[in-house]
């Protein structure tokens, strides 16, 4: 008996390790639904896949009903409305990727983020900005979300977005 129980328990344990490293699972545990990502705005593609990696156009925080967070950090936006733009991106990040792959659980890493922020000149709150991103995509995808990153100031961006960042993404073969 004490057999079966052990051995339940370690299913038990395994499938939760497993649900817990589900990024599809987890998107529908938040409530979030990808919608279609946008099509480009000039000559060039949302991915390009070179191998096991996908390199992903930049995304700025447009919403579902296909408005934006627009505006200077430091001036007209704070760093909590720039944070929740920067999670935005993440969203429209992942609707790419999902369009790409089929799916989300074929997601390695997450290798590297670039964040731009349109902000003031002085303004020296980047990282905390680009944090939206990368706490969401750790939200996502565990340990597999943790990335390198750059985080840096702009003096605009396309559209008066708040923020653009670029990912870089390993894929299962």
């Amino acid at each position: 008996m004490k057999k079966i129980c052990l051995l339940f328990i370690s299913i038990l344990v395994f499938s939760l390790a497993v649900t817990a490293q589900d990024a599809e699972t987890r998107l529908k545990e938040k409530g979030i639904v990808l919608v279609a990502p946008s099509n480009p705005v000039a000559n060039y593609v949302n991915a390009v896949r070179v191998g096991n990696l996908l390199y992903l156009s930049g995304k700025g925080p447009v919403r579902a009903d296909n408005t934006s967070v627009i505006g200077k950090l430091g001036r007209d936006l704070t760093i909590e409305q720039g944070y929740e733009a920067a999670r935005l991106a993440a969203i429209n990040h992942l609707a790419v990727i999902k369009s790409e792959l089929g799916t989300l659980n074929k997601v390695k890493r997450i290798v590297k983020v670039t964040g731009m922020v349109n902000c003031t000149e002085d303004f020296k709150d980047q990282p905390k900005v680009i944090n939206g991103y990368s706490d969401f995509m750790v939200e996502i995808f565990g340990d597999k979300g943790k990335h390198a990153r750059s985080a840096v100031g702009m003096a605009s961006l396309p559209f008066n977005w708040a923020v653009e960042v670029e990912v870089i993404v390993e894929i299962e073969e």
